[in-house]
């Protein structure tokens, strides 16, 4: 294992990505997979994704649009780990050995099998568990072992994982109990300072909205949809309030500290909605040109992408195939003789 710190990141392939997206997690971790002081693993959750999608299609196509998303937007696949969570066999293996020493009492209190049954009883089920499967159920002892199994010391995530990160946690220790210490216990690292993206109706940009831009569209829909962004009816000339309205704060999250001021400037001279829809558009097909091209480049090739991850499989697995063997023979499953 190497010796620098290792920071671990998930993607979950279902959707299409958005600014949002980009801005929240994407940008950061992108940025974060230059840096050389650290070990960064960074992998695409299509197990995951089978809790909540099961339309095979969907679960590929997304794989496909969020692996060429990252890449073109500037993955350093040199330095980081980049793989599909689905060719690192390891990671359902320790899945299974980690259900083994993990109380259902703690599983009882995951947030997301909580909402499940709550919702199940605010609508009348005779039955709190319907529709709940086990994936749902098991699924923080799979994210316990897609952090474990790289001893991730730092996985960054938004407040609403940190049960998870605590969970796994937990999980570590328990083991480390019981077979000795084999598991880094990963530490939470909030993503607070990430910006949240205002989107088309004026509330946070999430596909549970249905109020998303997505990253890489052809110029003409994507000025389509920059202008149906809800604004307010203040007329061109009347003095406006930036830091109330979804372009500026769309704007803000691309833009230079230089260029947000100047912006700044002119909803105070009272510009017009339709000349800000068009700077926000003008700018933001400007600063997405390159990696769009590079996204609709990488999607007729979906082979080069697959080479990408086979080769990212290959160094995930140089890391997880000598620790499962350790793991393995801690809990006596190993040779007799």
């Amino acid at each position: 294992m190497s010796s620098k710190l290792h920071v671990l990141t998930g993607i979950t392939t279902t959707g299409t990505p958005h600014l949002g997206n980009y801005v929240g997690a994407i940008r950061p971790a992108i940025e974060a997979s230059h840096r050389h002081d650290v070990q960064p693993f960074y992998f695409l959750a299509d197990y995951h994704a089978l809790i909540k999608c099961q339309d095979p299609e969907r679960v590929r196509q997304s794989t496909l649009e969020i692996a060429a998303t990252w890449l073109a937007l500037g993955l350093d696949t040199a330095n980081a780990v980049f793989y599909r969570q689905s060719d690192v066999p390891e990671i359902a293996e320790l899945a299974w050995i980690l259900n083994c020493v993990t109380a259902k009492g703690l599983m009882n209190r995951a947030h997301a099998y909580k909402a499940a049954v709550q919702a199940n009883l605010d609508s009348g089920e005779a039955d709190p568990d319907k529709g709940v499967t086990m994936g749902l159920f098991n699924y923080p002892v799979l994210m316990a072992a897609d952090i474990l199994l790289f001893n991730a010391h730092q996985v960054p995530v938004g407040r609403d994982q940190v049960q998870h990160i605590e969970m796994a946690r937990d999980i570590a220790g328990r083991f480390n109990h019981i077979y000795g210490e084999h598991f880094v216990i990963p530490e939470v690292t909030l993503s607070e300072d990430t910006a949240t993206l205002l989107g088309l109706d004026g509330r946070k940009m999430s596909k549970s909205y249905d109020n998303t831009i997505p990253l890489f569209m052809a110029e003409k829909p994507f000025r389509k949809i920059i202008n149906k962004i809800k604004t307010n009816s203040l007329e061109p000339g009347v003095p406006k309030d930036p830091d109330t309205c979804t372009l500026f704060s769309i704007y803000k999250a691309f833009a230079t500290p230089e260029e947000t001021a100047a912006i700044r400037a002119r909803y105070t001279e009272g510009i017009g909605w339709g000349e800000m829809k068009g700077v926000l558009f003008d700018y933001l097909n400007e600063h997405l040109k390159v990696a769009r091209e590079r996204y609709d480049a990488l999607l007729e090739a979906p082979e080069k992408i697959e080479e990408i991850l086979m080769e990212g499989a290959a160094k995930a697995r140089a890391y997880s195939a000598p620790f499962m063997k350790e793991i393995r023979a801690s809990i006596g499953i190993r040779p007799l003789g």
